[in-house]
């Protein structure tokens, strides 16, 4: 069974409801179409419902029975505007402009989920990463223990022996630009656990640099090795160790000659980029070359799921990312 279905069975067993805030691009509706026939997850999409039934009627999607809601003429669209202007009345939020950014559906979506109608966001196919992080770190905040919000890939290579069956965690590759050597203990804390909850093993992490044991020595690496040493720290029982060349970290023949003895060398499932060029060129690498599927940006460290897509994304992307969502808001 590949990783998504797993996801699909999984998310099966626990009915979650998911809000998709761009409902006026058609991969999303191409995208409910696919849900409501599979049935594994609850979805309430958000935009103008004429529009949105106009559009699938032109491109023959049957979305039949699915809740579309526009937030100005909900029911719920003052409370929930009334709500948003206390959470940010400190920061100079006024309730007349509460009310304007509740008529944008991500904002909206996001006090839903804040308030508990509804379990999880996915949107970002047709908007920035900013624009779907900015308004989750206004009303979801962090999640508790949590001290940086980080995205990650599950990665998922054809025919291939390494990691967990060709599985990976690959982090940070969407968010953090330049993360400095607490910030990369901290991505790798939240990876091992977005590991352990998505693909139900062990995570092995490794921290991933040009050097492996000290073969090289620069500011580069330096920032790995204190990384690793603080994550060794901060989570003593995990499985992980650096600095690891790439090859070394998944390769078990270059792990046993450049890392002997590493409890993680040859074996990583989690590996951590020392910042987001190398992270976000690695994945692309994988999914162009070797036919990866890539299932991101995914959102770790914010209070309830939410997750990004790729604006490149297609429908099944989407359906995939939709199952996903609703697995982590399964545990939440």
């Amino acid at each position: 069974m590949s990783f998504i279905e797993n996801m699909k069975q999984r998310a099966k067993k626990d009915i979650k409801t998911i809000v998709l805030p761009e409902g006026n691009d058609i991969r999303t509706i191409q995208a409910v179409e696919k849900v409501l026939q599979e049935k594994f997850a609850d979805v309430i999409v958000l935009g103008n419902k004429e529009n949105i039934l106009k559009m699938a009627k032109e491109n023959n999607i049957n979305i039949d029975g699915v809740k579309i809601i526009n937030p100005v003429e909900d029911s719920r669209y003052e409370k929930l505007a009334n709500d948003f202007y206390e959470l940010r009345k400190a920061k100079g939020m006024t309730l007349e402009k509460a009310k304007e950014t509740l008529k944008d559906e991500t904002y909206f979506g996001m006090m839903m989920v804040k308030e508990g109608f509804a379990d999880g966001l996915v949107s970002g196919a047709c908007h920035s990463t900013s624009n779907t992080l900015r308004p989750a770190l206004q009303i979801l905040k962090t999640a508790p223990g949590t001290k940086l919000v980080s995205a990650f890939f599950v990665m998922c290579v054809p025919d291939c022996e390494y990691g967990e069956n060709g599985t990976f965690v690959f982090s940070d590759s969407g968010l953090n630009e330049y993360p400095d050597a607490e910030s990369l203990a901290e991505i790798a804390i939240s990876s091992s656990k977005s590991f352990e909850q998505l693909v139900q093993k062990e995570a092995k992490v490794a921290m991933l640099s040009y050097s492996t044991y000290g073969s090289a020595s620069s500011p580069l690496t330096e920032k790995v090795v204190e990384a690793t040493k603080i994550l060794k720290e901060k989570a003593p029982d995990l499985i992980c160790d650096g600095e690891l060349q790439l090859d070394a970290a998944i390769i078990p023949e270059i792990a046993a000659s450049k890392a002997p003895g590493s409890p993680v060398a040859g074996k990583a499932n989690t590996l951590i980029f020392p910042d987001l060029d190398a992270g976000n060129i690695g994945y692309k690498l994988v999914q162009r070359l070797a036919k990866a599927e890539a299932y991101g940006p995914l959102c770790q460290g914010i209070a309830k799921p939410v997750n990004d897509l790729s604006r490149g994304c297609s429908s099944d992307d989407i359906v995939g990312v939709i199952a996903i969502t609703a697995v982590q808001a399964q545990s939440k």
